[in-house]
């Protein structure tokens, strides 16, 4: 699984600088940071992957460098990709890094298998 290093290393900053309860798994195709034992953000070559409110899912698919998550043909509300050219300033990461890290805390954990 190929992800980009230093792209991964700016989210590390910036989730740590907000909590501990950090782990890192690979999946998705990059590096997923798991807050809470929940999927946060992931990191692939070129885009970052968030979880969002689904409240708040399709104005920010409106933006910039925005795509959905699709799995089969199906939509995933609250997954969104970010492409890396819309992340080039400490500022643009910090929003969509937050924007996941502030759902966290209502998000649902994945069912255990």
């Amino acid at each position: 699984m190929a992800f980009n290093e230093i792209m991964a290393n700016r989210v590390r900053e910036i989730i740590a600088a907000s909590t501990n309860k950090v782990a890192e798994k690979k999946m998705f195709g990059g590096l997923c940071f798991m807050v809470d034992d929940k999927i946060c953000v992931g990191v692939r070559k070129d885009t970052i992957l968030v979880r969002l409110d689904p409240a708040v899912f399709e104005q920010a698919l409106e933006q910039e460098g925005c795509r959905p998550m699709v799995h089969g043909e199906k939509v995933m509300k609250g997954y969104l990709f970010v492409d890396e050219s819309v992340l080039h300033t400490k500022k643009q990461l910090l929003y969509w890094v937050n924007l996941a890290l502030d759902f966290n805390r209502f998000a649902k954990p994945a069912k255990k298998k």
